[in-house]
């Protein structure tokens, strides 16, 4: 069997990485976290002092910008300018400065590119924003999550809780999400969008489990049951 690709795209907090690294895991095959990039990219400019929707800016930093992504233990790994910044990418701050830098055209372009060449070399799940539209138009199978964004902002406190990232109230991350909502879809370069391939999941009532079976349930047998133990995840 060819490899194959699987694309689930959706706004901040509606279940996107959680699925993801649960797909990968019961298909044993590698999940590409493509936010976490963006967010490499918008600590960067935050460590230099750059403001991250000053486009000129952003534009000189990206060439300087060294950004490897690891896979250790089947756990992602970024590496930013030589420095492991998988858990500073996480910091309350980071996810604004994702948004407003993950518009401009070079950073989507150099970001891009890379998570073309990793999708291209095995059986790979991404998501993101604009996976199924922009990045691989061509995945075989293409997925949108939805769901309420008071939900979503419950849902990224309690991720944030358990990073032991605290000092944000349930108002201001909700705020967070849906400025993140607005910025997203309304960027004039690779926006958010549903294509019209892509199979919609509202997650808002379902549990992680429950949103796992649904997805699954759309693949082909052949997919499902060729699991390898040693695939990397």
């Amino acid at each position: 069997m060819e490899n194959f690709q699987i694309a689930i795209d959706g706004p901040s907090g509606s279940g996107k990485s959680t699925l993801a690294r649960s797909v990968a895991r019961a298909l044993g095959i590698l999940y590409l976290d493509t936010g976490a990039m963006y967010r490499a990219c918008g600590l960067k400019a935050l460590d230099l002092g750059i403001l991250p929707k000053d486009e000129k800016a952003v534009g000189k930093m990206i060439p300087n910008l060294s950004l490897d992504i690891l896979f250790e233990n089947g756990s992602q790994r970024v590496i930013l300018d030589g420095e492991d910044v998988t858990n500073r990418i996480r910091m309350p701050g980071v996810s604004v400065a994702a948004s407003d830098i993950s518009g401009h055209r070079p950073v989507r372009e150099r970001m891009v590119q890379m998570q073309r060449d990793i999708a291209g070399k095995q059986n790979v799940v991404l998501d993101g924003r604009d996976i199924g539209s922009f990045v691989l138009p061509n995945a075989q199978y293409k997925f949108f999550l939805t769901a309420d964004a008071e939900e979503r902002a419950r849902r990224r406190l309690e991720e944030m809780a358990v990073r032991g990232i605290t000092g944000q109230t349930f108002e201001e991350v909700l705020s967070d999400i849906r400025y993140r909502d607005r910025q997203d879809s309304t960027r004039a370069f690779a926006p958010l969008i549903k294509t019209p391939d892509a199979i919609v999941i509202d997650t808002t009532y379902n549990s992680p489990e429950e949103t796992l079976a649904i997805l699954l349930s759309y693949l082909p047998d052949e997919i499902r049951c060729s699991r390898s133990p040693e695939s990397p995840q």
